[in-house]
């Protein structure tokens, strides 16, 4: 059976449904714009996960390409909190977790604005001081700057470890991605059905030992 195309109306309505699913969007404050599958995401939120969840419910509605997230976040009064705050909590925060080297991060706080930099030697070791971060009262955003060291690792057995974690993912076809690997820089390339798979994929790359940098060329066919 062929795949099912939607129009943009179709899809716009699909994402406003999803975003009313979801327990942690408000989504009378977010607007949805649909071009050719391109979803715009607009309006205010009052907190930063709000905002990345409002993201992650667009990206899951089928038919969508990709999502540009230009929604603000407008912290409550009672919420806000002075920048000196917001550095130590983060600072806390990442010291607690012991999935991340703290003390090889460096955490700077600008109107609430989280930037993270330092060095870990795996990938899910940056996403996880992010998420550290991301659901503390008063953080507006996070950028993520911190880079990685990877061990070395000969390409062949990187990309060979990809594919095998890509073949155990009830979420994937694996046939219908392409890994490939560059000294520690690895290239994904294919077509999935929806964004979940594609961040399954991508996730899969990171989570591989001796990987610097992911690049994911996988396009999204609804």
């Amino acid at each position: 059976m062929a795949d099912t195309i939607l129009t943009d109306e179709e899809i716009q309505a699909r994402v406003l449904d999803e975003l009313r699913w979801n327990p942690e969007v408000e989504p009378t404050d977010v607007g949805v714009e649909v071009d050719a599958g391109v979803v715009t995401l607009t309006g205010t939120v009052e907190s930063y996960p709000m905002k990345f969840a409002a993201e992650k419910a667009a990206h899951r509605v089928l038919g969508v390409k990709a999502v540009a997230n230009d929604i603000e976040v407008q912290l409550p009064f009672d919420k806000t909190r002075t920048d000196t705050d917001v550095a130590a909590a983060a600072a806390s925060a990442l010291e607690w977790d012991e999935t991340v080297p703290h003390e090889r991060i460096w955490v700077t706080v600008r109107e609430g604005w989280v930037t993270l930099e330092g060095k870990v030697d795996r990938g899910y070791q940056k996403d996880a001081t992010e998420k550290a971060i991301c659901n503390l009262t008063g953080v507006r955003g996070v950028t993520n700057l911190i880079t990685i060291t990877a061990p070395k690792v000969s390409p062949e057995q990187i990309r060979s470890k990809i594919e095998e974690a890509l073949k155990r993912s009830a979420e994937l076809d694996a046939r219908r991605i392409h890994v490939e690997a560059r000294d520690s820089e690895v290239v994904l390339s294919g077509v999935v059905r929806t964004w979940v798979a594609r961040e399954e994929a991508e996730n899969a790359a990171w989570a591989a030992e001796g990987v610097s940098d992911v690049v994911n060329q996988i396009t999204v066919s609804g």
